[in-house]
């Protein structure tokens, strides 16, 4: 069934190298150089802070997913827990020492870079509950006691996260550790059970939501009832990626984005900017791009071996298209605006990070493809 470990553990460096693989290596680089292009965009056609600043992550990250990769999948089967704990310890962090910024307190200030560990929390679930349930048989997942920890280990990161204040990225992490369950076969019923309870807690939970909160999801459900207030952006958004047209205004010619009538461009609302200047042509690259990178994960997933590497892949490539659906859905007024970033593309030093982590780990998982993990 699996080679010898001794075989698997020799692989030569030119076997690694050819081991890689190339057409998810290429498809990461190519939306990086289009971020690139989008974020000099923001910055009115300059090499200004952004700009620089996003090339400069973008180089250094791109360089951490490749280095990633080479590591034993062994490794990140036997570190999950600590890798779990740490980002836990991180979140901990951010509530009593963490940087606050229009209102919110999530961030970590570690001199060199401030660091967001909401977002290295979407990967170090899905790593530590791929590795839960690679241990116990299938025949034992739906048992009450092997039901106890996964619900601890998401629910605690989620409230964390939720007191901050971000909804948007606990709903993300939810969704991510809830995903590996389902395909590790915890039944429907269990999930069943799980939404009446939330649907249940709703009016609870919503008399603790923040005001802005409530008025992102009375915008969403009507723009217009404050088109120059709290549905400024998203009418905003609408307009301008409407205005692209088939193939767009033209690199730096986006009138809605270039002359600030869209806020937070930079960020969540990149895919935006893009669309107006490149149009739906452009906008049908970027998406084929990310089905080309979730198509890769998932294939991955196919051909390694342990169940480790398979939960992890497949959690992780359903959990890869949440974000940009939801970022997506976002700036087309298709979801409520909750601040979630477009995987590589926004600007934002923590998310690149985390997803060139999850990134390497996936291809880990192809290069060590036939390695037991225990």
């Amino acid at each position: 069934m699996f080679q010898p470990r001794s075989i698997q553990s020799s692989l030569s460096i030119r076997e690694k190298i050819l081991s890689l693989d190339f057409i998810l290596v290429f498809s990461i680089l190519i939306l990086g150089l289009m971020s690139m292009f989008a974020m000099y965009s923001t910055d009115g056609g300059e090499f200004k802070y952004h700009t620089k600043s996003h090339i400069v992550r973008f180089g250094v990250f791109f360089t951490m997913f490749l280095i990633l990769s080479f590591f034993q999948i062994r490794f990140w089967y036997s570190t999950s827990t600590l890798f779990y704990l740490i980002v836990l310890l991180l979140l901990l962090g951010v509530k009593y020492f963490g940087l606050t910024s229009s209102g919110s307190q999530r961030w970590l200030n570690l001199y060199f870079m401030n660091l967001q560990p909401s977002e290295l929390m979407k990967v170090a679930l899905i790593l530590f509950l791929s590795k839960y349930y690679h241990r116990i048989s299938t025949t034992d997942v739906n048992r009450v006691k092997h039901l106890f920890l996964p619900i601890v280990v998401l629910v605690a990161p989620v409230l964390l996260v939720v007191t901050q204040p971000d909804l948007g990225t606990s709903i993300l992490i939810a969704i991510g550790g809830v995903v590996v369950a389902w395909l590790a076969g915890v039944r429907v019923k269990f999930f069943t059970y799980a939404t009446i309870l939330f649907v249940s807690l709703m009016p609870i939970a919503i008399s603790f939501l923040k005001p802005y909160q409530k008025a992102r999801i009375l915008t969403f459900l009507n723009p217009d009832r404050d088109p120059l207030g709290a549905g400024y952006q998203i009418i905003q958004s609408k307009i301008a990626i409407g205005s692209g047209g088939i193939f767009g205004k033209g690199f730096l010619n986006g009138s809605q984005s270039y002359l600030d009538y869209l806020p937070e461009k930079h960020t969540d609302f990149i895919f935006t900017l893009f669309s107006e200047e490149f149009g739906f042509v452009g906008s049908i690259s970027v998406l084929a791009l990310y089905s080309v990178i979730i198509y890769r994960i998932v294939q991955i997933g196919n051909v390694t071996r342990s169940s480790f590497g398979k939960l992890y892949c497949y959690s992780f490539a359903t959990a890869f298209f949440v974000y940009v659906a939801v970022n997506m859905g976002m700036v087309l007024g298709l979801l409520p605006i909750v601040g979630a970033p477009l995987p590589i593309m926004s600007y934002g030093g923590s998310s690149m990070m985390a997803m060139m982590i999850a990134l390497g780990i996936a291809m880990s998982c192809k290069i060590y493809k036939d390695t037991p993990v225990n």
